[in-house]
């Protein structure tokens, strides 16, 4: 399993006042973690990266064998399979269950990888945006400003 951790230092430190404040967490990591899944699959829809970076495009034999040029699109098995979990009360996961998703998001050559068709580039879609950013913060100050 791919494991890409968020080092954010200004929603960890908002983590760390709402873990001071409040007794359980979890309905501040539940609502991020439902806001995280959408943004995720809009990424899909959008075809970017956290970073706001297009996807490469679908090399031409893709394109042919799908018909259009959109990547990471195909039936949506993909972009549908992302989920989020919360473990242990105060740690939020969200990744895709799906074998080929580490590929898709770090990519992967034919020479590293020999039973692949050919180079797969880079598309990350797990992470977080700087208006994924924003959203973290807002649902936080949300649940301090509750628990007050």
């Amino acid at each position: 399993m791919a494991t890409i951790q968020f080092d954010g230092e200004r929603v960890l430190a908002a983590l760390r006042r709402l873990e001071k404040t409040c007794s359980d967490m979890s309905p501040a990591l539940l609502a991020i973690g439902e806001y995280l899944v959408e943004s995720t699959k809009q990424r899909f829809v959008d075809g970017i990266g956290p970073d706001g970076t297009p996807w490469p495009d679908n090399s031409p034999v893709t394109i042919e064998r799908k018909g259009r040029n959109q990547p990471l699109v195909d039936e949506g098995t993909l972009m549908e399979s992302i989920h989020y979990q919360l473990v242990g009360g105060n740690t939020l996961e969200i990744g895709s269950a799906m074998e080929y998703a580490a590929m898709q998001q770090f990519g992967g050559t034919k020479e590293e990888f020999p039973w692949l068709w050919g180079d797969i580039p880079e598309r990350p879609f797990l992470g977080i945006s700087a208006e994924d950013e924003t959203e973290i913060l807002a649902t936080i100050e949300d649940q301090l400003l509750a628990a007050i």
